[in-house]
């Protein structure tokens, strides 16, 4: 990034701002006021009173959660595990050495994984409708169109996703600095009506809300990681922008927005008292509307981004063998990473609806939020002490500190949200479990699958050596037969000898494989070995980030006459009554998911009227 002229590097800052900063920027909207909300005059079980000393404690944990979780360990240390300049949990995992990468590790990050989508359906839900609950300090008149209006929104949102964001990209940075500048400029105001508050940057002010509350302080906790709840955005969208945008974008617009923000939400309450809706109150009386429709714009660009995200998460993890394949649509001709997965779309549309209708209220949502997203940044925590120990040679000396600083933060803010379990914590919990659960039986099911295909694998050589002695009768024209394995003979190319006894001139035998990099270089991508009577062997390799198109591998390759090219590949039917070992339950859910993943013609760009499928039964 350092080589990129002025201009371009300050595009890329403002294109970070809306992408990358959307999450943690509104945060504001809704942190503050779940620290001290009261409910008919009583304190809440996880809120507090509004007191000199308990607004100064607040604003302190919040000012030292943003420098030691976003500023220290992920602009300064998390962000420097690159993957090939790609960052998130499954690139970080991949720098784990695989001798190193024991099954537990690699658990964990997949439960971490898992529970991003939780987070990917939680904030479009709790920021939209935080947003459009400002329309309440207009008139109360509007309290019955918030609900209709918040789902309207969402589901604008969800059904644009199709037009993916590269239309609409230049937008967001722009937006996204209007939203900045104008919390920072409430924030001043705020902080007018009470300069004291400045003083909360004191360390001593946090200590002694705890030491004045105790438990209570403990359970506010889970209030304010709402502040901090876009560190995991920051890392896994470097790829798109680079460590340099990210942290200036940070550093010299976002950090002081957002502390202005919080001191001027925390004056206002020292200046007049409990508030339900203090970032609300900063706002002129006539500003209420525009800014209610600046906030809707900047809550739609926060939850753009975890959209996004969660495409990018399902392609990585199809890509890795953790979920069946789904139908990836690229948005952009000149950006791999701007994709749509309608199957991925769908879902979260129908789980953010149905949570806004189900919890109503921003509030009762902000119980449900945090535990996901801090249950992933300390499996980050873990999995970086293995990247820094295993790969770099960092001595434990060295890397236990750091490594026990940010969990001392992340398993502090996640047993804080454990308390809210019950009160909607589960709700993201239980869809980690679920998509864990699916991620699991999925690998599994694929790894005896091919366990089960190798004990009955026949050697090329001899079924070449076979042709030797009476070949088949060849047709013209280039067969393509795909396997999961490199080695042996096709299970379909030996059905279809069965069943058809002709082989094409030309037969091409392959597999492809992933790559534990985000990308593979043009070296690395394609090898072509040839074989005898006409027989080649072809290996592709490809990164998380990337999506296979065979027919141009094919033409990279050398084999040009796509007309006279046919595709074979085998769909199994898959019996769950094998004396394989996993549950007979799971073997039901594989056998399913397998039934309605998506076809590999779609996934692999292969022409339909070129594939010939060949069905066979496989006892699992």
């Amino acid at each position: 990034m350092t080589s990129l002229p002025p201009t371009a590097k300050r595009t890329l800052v403002l294109a970070a701002l809306g992408i990358v900063f959307g999450d943690i920027g509104t945060s504001p909207l809704y942190a503050i006021k779940e620290c001290f909300k009261m409910k008919d005059g009583v304190v809440t079980p996880h809120a507090i009173a509004v007191t000199e000393g308990n607004v100064l404690g607040v604003l302190s944990l919040v000012f030292w959660s943003l420098v030691v979780v976003i500023s220290v360990k992920y602009l300064g240390a998390i962000m420097k595990a690159d993957n090939r300049g790609e960052g998130g949990i499954f690139a970080l995992l991949a720098l784990v050495p695989a001798q190193h990468a024991k099954r537990g590790i690699v658990l964990l990050a997949l439960f971490g994984a898992a529970l991003l989508y939780g987070d990917g359906v939680i904030t479009p839900a709790i920021s939209v409708l935080s947003a459009i609950e400002g329309l309440e300090v207009a008139t109360t008149h509007a309290k019955p169109l918030v609900l209709p209006l918040t789902v309207g929104v969402l589901v604008g949102l969800f059904a644009v996703q199709r037009r993916g964001t590269a239309g609409i990209g230049a937008l967001f940075g722009p937006i996204t600095l209007v939203w900045f500048g104008a919390i920072a400029m409430l924030g001043i105001r705020g902080i007018a009506e009470a300069p004291g508050v400045l003083a909360s940057i004191n360390p001593l002010h946090a200590w002694n809300f705890f030491e004045a509350n105790g438990f209570r302080g403990f359970a506010v906790l889970g209030s304010v990681v709402l502040c901090i709840t876009g560190g995991e955005a920051l890392y896994a969208d470097m790829g798109h922008f680079g460590r340099s945008p990210i942290r200036l974008g940070w550093y010299a617009i976002v950090l002081p927005a957002l502390m202005l923000n919080y001191f001027g939400q925390g004056a206002w309450l020292l200046a007049h008292g409990h508030d339900p809706r203090p970032f609300w109150a900063l706002v002129p009386e006539l500003l209420i509307i525009p800014t209610v429709i600046l906030a809707t714009a900047a809550t739609v660009i926060a939850s753009q981004a975890l959209i996004s995200g969660a495409f990018s998460l399902t392609r990585q993890a199809v890509q890795l063998g953790y979920l069946p394949r789904v139908t990836i649509v690229h948005t952009s001709d000149t950006n791999e990473g701007q994709i749509y997965i309608p199957e991925i779309n769908k879902a979260l549309a129908v789980a953010c609806v149905l949570l806004v209708l189900a919890f109503k209220e921003s509030d009762a949502l902000a119980a449900a939020y945090g535990i996901a997203v801090t249950g992933t940044m300390g499996i980050t925590s873990v999995v970086y002490y293995f990247v820094a120990t295993r790969r770099w040679g960092w001595p434990v000396r060295k890397a236990l500190p750091l490594v026990a600083l940010f969990l001392a933060f992340d398993l502090a803010f996640f047993g804080s949200n454990a308390l809210k379990f019950f009160d909607g914590g589960w709700f993201p919990i239980a869809l980690a479990v679920s998509i864990f659960t699916l991620m699991t039986t999925w690998k599994r099911g694929r790894q005896l699958l091919s366990a089960r295909f190798s004990q009955t694998l026949m050697p090329l050589d001899a079924l070449l050596d076979d042709f030797d002695n009476k070949a088949p009768q060849r047709v013209p024209g280039t067969a393509v037969f795909m396997s999961g394995s490199p080695e042996g003979t096709p299970r379909v190319l030996l059905h279809h000898l069965k069943h058809n006894k002709v082989v094409h001139q030309q037969v091409v035998l392959l597999s492809i494989l992933p790559a534990d990099s985000p990308t593979v270089t043009d070296a690395e991508r394609l090898k072509v070995t040839p074989l005898r009577h006409g027989f080649f062997r072809m290996t592709a390799t490809f990164g998380f980030m990337e999506t296979p198109n065979v027919p141009a591998l094919m033409k990279r390759a050398g084999f040009n006459d796509a007309g006279s090219t046919s595709y074979y590949l085998g769909r199994e039917t898959l019996l769950t009554n094998g004396s394989s070992k996993m549950g007979r339950w799971r073997k039901a859910v594989f056998a399913f998911v397998s039934r309605n993943a998506l076809p590999a013609t779609s996934y692999f760009g292969i022409p339909p009227g070129r594939v010939v499928e060949l069905g066979m039964q496989v006892e699992l």
